[in-house]
């Protein structure tokens, strides 16, 4: 009998990441989040490599076309903070994608909120491994992937 070797959640939240963000491989992504040097690493396995940590980004000049945020387990109140500092190193045409506990209805608005207030505007949302990854694009904006 054949075995299967099932994709760790892990791998499976990056590659769902990815599709959410649309990115090819010369986007340039910034990674934050705890989980900020793992995921920056599964990036570059699967052939993303310019990416950055928000350790190891230099400074912010709005040259990154996406942002993978892993959040799963932290407060929206942090995620706030950091979303205030993050979206200056995002290009004008960028999409930030966030991972996420499946929280209740009240922190759901309070994240729309959030991204509305910094200019963003929510594409799309998916359940996976545990967690919602939202996809947030700038408003007024072109709904296309764009090379950095």
């Amino acid at each position: 009998m054949p075995t299967s070797n099932p994709i760790p959640a892990c791998e499976r939240i990056v590659d769902s990441m990815i599709e959410l963000a649309r990115c090819s491989r010369l986007h340039r992504i910034i990674v934050a989040g705890s989980k900020a040097p793992e995921l920056m690493f599964a990036l570059h396995h699967r052939g993303y490599v310019r990416v950055a940590t928000t350790a190891t980004c230099g400074l912010p000049h709005g040259q990154y076309g996406a942002a993978l945020v892993d959040w799963h387990g932290r407060s929206i109140k942090a995620l706030d903070s950091t979303l205030d500092w993050l979206v200056q190193f995002l290009g004008p045409s960028a999409v930030l994608v966030i991972w996420i506990n499946p929280a209740e209805r009240a922190a759901n608005r309070k994240i729309e909120s959030l991204l509305d207030r910094l200019g963003f505007d929510i594409e799309v949302g998916a359940l996976c491994e545990g967690g919602l990854a939202i996809a947030a694009r700038r408003r007024d904006t072109p709904h296309m992937a764009v090379a950095a």
